[in-house]
């Protein structure tokens, strides 16, 4: 007999299916990591069906695939070794929900919810899927798929047969809600959308002292007299990286003293190049990836925090992480980026690097708007945008499903 979750709850064994190399530090990784810390939190039990490859963690149930024999590493996004990969998780998922015998089935993206759509069906249990955006969308950004070609309407059912396979969909953002109703006809009662959110502990910029920021920012070699604008996540075309670094040569070539403090992977060194020969030389640190726990600190540096990514379909959670560190935030004006930002975010019109240069211009110039932008996304992010909140209502549609 399982023990029982704050008096009178039995605790629910969940079984998430993650077609990815959790963990990783960026986008959907977060999200799989907090959700899981914050439903152990409240007694229950998770096993995380996972990519050979990754971080372990401690006080997490990670079950990782074998490894393929002709491949040893894969690329982040769209990848044609993932159909391989996939199929390896297929199998060390059934081994793992023969193991765990779960209550609810939790598929993370368009695979994890096609596996977990099979395992629900043999093992009759609900499958709840967590939505992060349109696969046929994020194919398109990645450029591995052609939007006019032949293949397209192909994935684009496929697609629709895996939002009809869930009991319940959870979505990063309202856009994502719409985009389910309205292109995938998916009914309405099934969706529920669970925007990303940030730890407003973890992510406070009064943990962290000028003393802390001086050594970093020496050890970073960031000169000291200069404003500092911050990116933290992928290094991809599709996130904007070659609009960031155009706006820091217009910023540059327009006399302002600033330094781009660019973070994540991969790519580095093609983004380097790319930096080099637009002339931001000694304007731009390129950082690597840095660690999930050391963000809070190197994020502390900024002045102005940057959002260029474009995609119509995909959530932007790196944004929650910036407001809760209270950071003014200049971002692309997107559905996403206006559901998390409301009117406190500054926009650029998609794809306009003058615009968003300009943008940032104004924020360096003016500390007082910068300061009252950021004290305000701060208290926007604890109040909205909380993993215990957002565990909660997981837990409220987990025990819809199952009748608890």
């Amino acid at each position: 007999m399982a023990s029982s979750v704050g008096g009178d709850e039995t605790p629910l064994r969940i079984l998430m299916i993650a077609p990815t190399s959790f963990f990783s530090d960026y986008g959907g990784h977060i999200r799989i990591l907090e959700e899981t810390r914050n439903l152990q939190a409240l007694g229950h039990q998770v096993t995380i069906v996972t990519y050979y490859k990754g971080d372990d963690l401690p006080g997490l149930d990670i079950r990782r695939t074998a490894p393929l024999p002709w491949h040893t590493d894969y690329e982040v996004g769209s990848s044609r070794h993932k159909i391989a990969f996939d199929s390896y998780l297929a199998a060390q998922s059934f081994v793992e929900a023969l193991r765990v015998c779960p209550d609810v089935i939790h598929g993370h993206m368009h695979e994890g919810a096609l596996i977990g759509g099979v395992l629900s069906r043999l093992l009759r249990v609900p499958l709840v899927f967590d939505f992060q955006g349109s696969l046929t969308g994020e194919m398109v950004d990645h450029k591995f798929l052609d939007p006019n070609g032949k293949v397209y309407p192909w994935v684009h059912r496929l697609e629709r047969t895996i939002t009809r396979l869930p009991q319940a969909i959870l979505t990063s953002s309202v856009q994502a809600r719409e985009l389910l109703q309205n292109e995938f006809r998916v009914p309405v009662a099934r969706i529920h959308p669970l925007p990303d959110c940030a730890d407003t502990v973890r992510f406070d910029p009064q943990k962290f002292s000028p003393e802390a920021q001086q050594t970093l920012r020496r050890r970073l070699q960031i000169p000291l007299d200069r404003q500092i604008v911050v990116y933290l996540g992928l290094l991809t075309d599709y996130q904007g990286i070659p609009h960031l670094l155009e706006a820091g040569m217009r910023l540059v070539q327009a006399g302002e003293n600033v330094h781009l403090l660019v973070m994540g992977y991969p790519n580095v060194q093609h983004y380097q190049h790319m930096a080099l020969q637009l002339g931001l030389g000694t304007h731009i640190t390129f950082t690597g990836k840095v660690e999930y726990r050391d963000a809070p600190l190197y994020l502390s540096l900024g002045d102005v925090a940057v959002a260029p990514k474009m995609s119509a379909t995909e959530g932007s959670g790196k944004v929650l992480n910036y407001m809760a560190m209270a950071q003014p935030v200049v971002a692309y004006d997107t559905a996403v980026h206006r559901e998390y930002l409301v009117d406190l975010g500054v926009y650029a019109s998609p794809g306009d690097v003058a615009g968003f240069a300009q943008a940032i211009a104004n924020l360096l110039h003016d500390p007082n708007r910068r300061a009252v932008l950021g004290q305000n996304l701060r208290e926007r992010a604890i109040h909205h945008y909380s993993w215990a909140n957002a565990a909660a209502k997981i837990i409220e549609i987990y025990k819809m499903l199952t009748g608890q």
